[in-house]
């Protein structure tokens, strides 16, 4: 099965495309942009197809990073995919931002549990437990640095994400979180066939600026 991975959750604009059935990637397009995810993301999706010379047809599943993350960029991918999914009548599904982090890290050191924690700056941090075997040991939780560093501790698993150097000592700078799209894909490729939604451990940063509201008919003037 050809499944495309999208992942706008984070610095990245991402879309790449997977044979299930090889573990293997056909092809992968990364544009590190930070933000303008919905301007790029068709124009990314095109030439990962491009690459892979395939057309949107043989695609016969979707997964999507659903955060925690950017929450401007998860509305972005959830939505995207969704659409795929409607227009092409197959299953899209979501991935955890934090498991792809843990899968990643389970590569690179196998047989040790992986506690994922990205920098939510503020002082917070989103993160979660999981096993050796992959399984989630708990929910995502957002954090302070403290409780954070008290869960690491206690749970003895390899921290993994951009918020290590604020929990482990004398680690190197974690960097701005990555999701590479062939861990996407792997954990998109088992996962339940669930409709994506996004993934919020906390609300929007943006505020309403005071000042600018706008009266209710009736209400009296200021």
């Amino acid at each position: 099965m050809i499944l495309l991975a999208l992942d706008t959750a984070g610095a990245d604009c991402t879309a790449a495309l997977y044979e299930s059935l090889e573990d293997r990637l056909l092809s992968s397009a990364v544009e590190t942009i930070g933000k303008g995810h919905a301007e790029r993301l068709m124009a990314v999706v095109d030439a990962a197809l491009d690459e892979a010379g395939l057309t949107l047809d043989a695609v016969g599943k979707i997964a999507v990073t659903v955060g925690p993350g950017s929450f401007t960029g998860i509305r972005v991918g959830v939505a995207a995919a969704r659409g795929f999914a409607l227009a092409l009548g197959i299953e899209a599904v979501g991935v955890s931002t934090l498991g792809v982090i843990a899968a990643a890290a389970r590569e690179a050191h196998p047989g040790r549990p992986v506690m994922a924690a990205i920098d939510a700056r503020r002082g917070e941090i989103y993160a979660q437990l999981f096993s050796a075997a992959g399984e989630a040991d708990g929910p995502p939780l957002l954090l302070t640095q403290a409780e954070a560093a008290e869960l690491a501790r206690e749970s003895g698993a390899l921290v993994a994400g951009s918020a290590r150097p604020l929990l482990v000592e004398n680690a190197e700078d974690g960097g701005t979180d990555r999701y590479p799209p062939l861990f996407i894909a792997r954990l998109g490729a088992s996962a339940d066939a669930l409709p994506p939604s996004p993934l919020y451990l906390r609300g929007p940063d943006a505020r309403p600026q005071t000042g600018f509201a706008v009266a209710r008919a009736g209400s009296p003037a200021a």
